[in-house]
């Protein structure tokens, strides 16, 4: 089959390539490889979800296993949900893609994304059996509560938000039903945006990757501070009370800082990936804090987080991972975390975030192809070698290609 895993599961046009079938038949190649009678999955808002979830469902059936339908959540209360339940689990979304595409995340037994292996293993499974002849009835085992997660998020702190006006950009997707919920349990004065999801409307002109929208409602309605999640909620995008924009990187360096003086940040090392900006590590080796570097989505950086039992990592597209809190980046629980340490230490977000790092210039130049170019990197690696002169300790060449689209 042509759809193949990238760097976060499957993600593609759902029905023309991301097919009931092919998604059936990856149902049933996972239940076979994963441990578990059954098995938890949850989808976001997009208008394909139901029936593609229900092929899903299907596939595991065909193989004897049943499903938990924990509906419309965010990808971390699944994530969440099997390491309570020691499951594995499938979210089925395309992050913050537009509402055609849709995509197949996968969990290991205990909320952990998948390794290469893993996928390895399931891509081969899928191969072998591309087509399921008879998907018969999914099995389900009754539809799963996500309370544990948001009493989890809520308890992440000790403090609360009592009066503090916030806002909340939901990208109509899975952070509608929980994001405004978890705040005004903590007692925050809530403008809960871009909440109502109609199948299409995902990520349209909302959300962590269109800040634009956050940054006016926080400046109307003069808001301490905005967050916006991307349709599965495992990404985030800040705003201060100034309407500046805090991305991952900036996210990242607070929450450094502020875990390191309450002795939390686990050998004051932090994992992020070939993206973060230069800016962000001349500032975190001046505080005296390892970085240590991995190539490009969150599950790389899940993996060294474990390895070396590390406490937090991330990317600068606002995937940030607490991992002694949780097992997978989750972008309310973040923002929780974040707020709660700008008020314990008495200062304004934005202030805090301009005076983090000093941000470098960055320019990101997407070059689509027709096909993979093995060669790639030995092609350009002149190229490459003279602009890195040039450059010198002020500047940095990434060429890296992509893991879910063809650039």
């Amino acid at each position: 089959m042509a759809l193949r895993f990238g760097t976060d599961g499957v993600r593609a046009e759902a029905f023309t390539v991301l097919t009931p079938e092919y998604v059936r038949a990856l149902g049933a190649a996972s239940a076979t490889v994963l441990d578990g009678d059954s098995l938890i999955v949850g989808r976001d808002t997009r208008e394909s979800g139901p029936e593609l979830q229900r092929a899903f469902a299907q596939g595991c059936a065909s193989v004897g296993v049943a499903v938990v339908d924990l509906g419309v959540v965010p990808t971390p209360a699944v994530a969440h949900m099997c390491a309570v339940d020691s499951l594995p689990g499938a979210m089925l979304s395309a992050s913050h893609n537009p509402w055609q595409d849709n995509g197949v995340k996968l969990f290991a037994s205990g909320g952990r994304k998948l390794s290469d292996a893993d996928q390895d293993i399931i891509q081969r499974e899928l191969d072998e059996r591309p087509s399921i002849d008879d998907p018969g009835t999914a099995i389900e085992m009754g539809h799963g509560s996500i309370d544990l997660y948001v009493d989890t998020v809520v308890n992440s702190i000790d403090g609360r938000f009592d009066g503090i006006r916030v806002v909340l950009d939901s990208a109509n997707g899975s952070a509608s039903t929980t994001a405004a919920m978890i705040f005004e349990r903590l007692g925050a004065d809530v403008l809960s945006l871009a909440d109502e999801p109609d199948g299409r409307n995902i990520n349209d002109g909302v959300g962590s990757t269109h800040p634009d929208f956050l940054q006016a409602a926080v400046s109307e309605h003069h808001a301490v501070a905005g967050f916006a999640f991307d349709g599965d909620a495992d990404r985030i995008t800040a705003v201060g009370a100034d309407g500046a924009v805090i991305d991952g990187d900036r996210i990242i360096a607070m929450t450094a800082l502020d875990r390191r003086e309450r002795g939390r940040l686990v050998d004051d090392t932090v994992v992020i990936t070939v993206m973060a900006n230069l800016g962000f590590r001349i500032a975190m080796e001046a505080e005296g804090i390892n970085l240590i570097e991995t190539p490009v989505g969150d599950r790389y950086v899940l993996e060294v987080l474990d390895q070396g039992g590390y406490s937090l990592g991330g990317e600068q597209s606002g995937h940030v991972i607490h991992r002694d809190l949780a097992t997978t980046g989750d972008g309310v629980l973040t923002a929780v975390q974040l707020l709660d340490a700008a008020v314990r230490r008495g200062v304004d977000l934005g202030d805090w975030a301009t005076g983090v790092m000093t941000r470098y210039p960055q320019i990101l130049e997407n070059v689509r192809t027709d096909d993979k170019i093995p060669d790639l990197l030995e092609r350009l690696a002149p190229a490459i070698e003279t602009e890195e002169r040039a450059l010198g300790t002020d500047g940095r060449v990434l060429i890296r290609e992509s893991g879910t689209e063809p650039v």
